[in-house]
């Protein structure tokens, strides 16, 4: 069974990363970071690069839901300033929390699913970031 310079297996390590995905971008970013700078299996180097763009892959998505609220934000604004009426945006703003909630529970099953699958140096596809890792890797 092969293992990293810290004596543990790439199998854990790599599950390790998509776990860190989970609480935050900075610790997974540090530890693909060691593994891109000082790790030599192919796999784990592979793993590190998908963690990390699943997670900025969820993040872009979710600046983009947050520009979205901001500019029916704005667009209610200038209604209100310019005509002094109130425009209704509880259904937008309902909408947007319920897709921003959805895909926060996608993030958390593709990032659990893809660290029990790595547990078993086995890959799930997605196919965004599969083809962009491929592309430049």
């Amino acid at each position: 069974m092969e293992k990293t310079r810290l004596g543990i297996t790439i199998k854990l390590f790599g599950a390790g990363l998509y776990f860190l995905g989970l609480m935050s971008i900075v610790p997974l970013v540090l530890a693909a970071g060691y593994v891109l700078l000082f790790e030599d299996n192919q796999w784990l180097q592979r793993v590190a690069v998908k963690a990390v763009a699943v997670v900025i892959f969820f993040t872009v998505l979710f600046a983009l839901l947050g520009l979205f609220s901001d500019a029916s934000g704005a667009f209610h604004n200038l209604i209100n300033m310019t005509f002094s009426r109130s425009v209704d945006l509880r259904t937008i703003n309902g909408i947007i929390g319920f897709i921003r909630n959805a895909l926060s529970i996608i993030q958390v099953l593709v990032l659990l699913l893809l660290g029990f699958r790595a547990l078993k140096m086995r890959d799930v596809g997605v196919p965004a970031v599969d083809k962009t890792i491929n592309d430049n890797m």
